[in-house]
């Protein structure tokens, strides 16, 4: 190395120099000179890395970095074969979280609501306070891909009263299997939601806090059972037909008959949806018939001639059910419009044992814009009305069995806690214990405002003022009003 690089310096040098140096007395300085420069040379290219033995040093160098690769290819290989075929493959988890804050001016009671395990289900806290998660797994790719999917929601979902939950409460809220035929046809099974209405379920994408009374009272609830599920290729109309148990039963329903025998609804109920989409507009229909239970608790002790009353045994423990109702969105950027109607009627299942028959509707008016110290705002505008007077009141979910505020005594038909049922002063001035007494007509308003600090998190306030034509809501101290007003809020973060 020594030799070539000096023999390269030399080589640079002009001929003239080369000679002068030749012949020159000190030429041995010079060289010497010339040599230390050649040492400084090559230190310089040592600490460059250039060294005699360079290439080996490269090569090894380059050994370890293919064997870096080597393993991280093999290890890139064994996550994508495992994202596809193993047993994480198509595995989903989501979900939120929903602390509640509520103030219920009649009850005169506030506090935060989360994961209260409750078995009265009110207007006022349904479906929220919730922790929910989403597990959803996909076998295969493509939309012909079959898939599972669960719904837990432990102690506010559909399993902790009306799936029989009882006082033991309920975890499971859905659970269904879909089995695509083609890119639009689908078979499902399992434990479905109802297809009625226009409200959602999930407090992550419920515009308000609270649910209409509709969804809380008229609709029916959850199926259990076989369904078809389709959509044109355009996705101008959609279908769904459901045919399954009772709406709220995991099992076929039981019942004694006058004699004590044993008698089942052996009459599924057949439940479907149609919506036609144009523009920004889409237009729903559904409706539900079958046979329902008639439920104890609702009814005077015994059964007036020719009735079949809900508090004693009847040859006929399970009666038609008839549910229909039309609902219409409207869905632009940054506004949405939701309207619904419904109509339902149950054989001998009002609280005097006479036909239950039941209407209501609903408006909401939801806005969102940005403002640019906060960010996202929103704001929403509810309105209600649900009419179950008949034959003293009975509607899809409204058992009017002597419903009352904690600690506090009720009679039978009325519901203090939700408004519903008879008035107790038309009880206590009836002459045949509250027969001819009519059922309550509800109304509610609600104004809720939204904050969206990020795209996982979401508060909302809101404002409820609920009211009836009677005196059916039970105050604190046991006297009963015509109205209520609840204030709330909650903190629903998504994952």
């Amino acid at each position: 190395m020594k030799a070539l690089l000096g023999a390269a310096l030399l080589a640079a040098l002009p001929p003239a120099a080369w000679a002068a140096s030749a012949s020159d007395s000190d030429a041995a300085a010079r060289l010497e000179a010339l040599q230390h420069k050649v040492e400084a040379l090559e230190n310089a290219l040592k600490n460059a890395g250039i060294t005699p033995s360079g290439e080996s040093a490269r090569a090894d160098e380059s050994e370890e970095i293919k064997q870096r690769l080597n393993k991280q290819e093999l290890m890139l290989q064994s996550l994508t074969d495992a994202a596809s075929t193993g047993p994480i493959a198509g595995l989903s988890v989501t979900g939120y979280l929903d602390p509640v804050y509520l103030y219920n001016a009649n009850a005169k009671d506030s506090g935060f609501h989360f994961l209260d395990h409750s078995n009265n289900y009110s207007y006022y806290n349904s479906s929220i306070g919730d922790v929910y998660l989403d597990i959803k797994k996909v076998f295969g790719t493509g939309p012909t891909a079959p898939f599972a999917e669960i719904q837990i929601m432990p102690n506010r979902g559909a399993g902790n009263v009306t799936l029989d939950g009882g006082s033991g409460g309920g975890l499971f809220n859905a659970a269904q299997i879909t089995l695509p035929l083609s890119s639009t046809q689908q078979i499902i099974a399992g434990l479905m939601p109802s297809v009625s209405g226009y409200e959602y379920q999930q407090s992550n994408i419920l515009p308000t806090l609270t649910h209409n009374l509709l969804y809380d009272f008229s609709v029916p609830g959850y199926f259990v059972g076989l369904g078809y599920t389709g959509w044109t290729d355009s996705g101008d109309y959609t279908w769904k037909v459901l045919l399954g148990n009772e709406q709220n039963r995991t099992h076929p329903n039981r019942a004694e008959n006058a004699d004590g025998g044993a008698q089942s609804n052996r009459t599924p109920t057949l439940t479907w949806r149609i919506d036609k989409v144009k523009g920004l507009w889409d237009w729903g229909w559904s409706a539900a018939l079958g046979r329902q239970s008639v439920y104890t608790g609702n009814a005077q002790s015994s059964c007036p001639a020719g009735r079949y009353g809900l508090n004693c045994l009847s040859d006929k423990p399970f009666t038609p059910y008839m549910f229909t109702e039309f609902d219409a969105a409207y869905v632009a950027a940054d506004f949405t419009f939701n309207a619904e109607l419904d109509f339902g009627r149950q054989k001998s299942a009002a609280w005097n044992g006479g036909d239950a028959g039941w209407w209501g509707a609903s408006l909401l008016a939801v806005r969102k814009w940005s403002f640019a110290p906060i960010g996202l705002l929103g704001s929403a505008l509810r309105w209600d009305y649900l009419d179950t007077g008949r034959n003293g009141g009975g509607a899809g979910t409204t058992y009017t069995g002597g419903t009352a505020l904690s600690g506090m005594q009720a009679s039978a038909g009325t519901d203090g806690v939700n408004g519903f049922g008879i008035a107790p002063a038309c009880l206590a001035a009836s002459s045949n214990g509250g027969l001819d007494c009519r059922g309550a007509r509800r109304q509610d308003v609600a104004l809720d405002f939204m904050l969206y600090p990020t795209s996982q998190l979401t508060v909302k306030f809101e404002y409820r003022h609920d009211w009836a034509d009677q005196a059916v809501f039970q105050r604190s101290d046991g006297s009963w009003s015509k109205s209520n007003n609840l204030i709330g809020s909650s903190l629903i973060y998504t994952f």
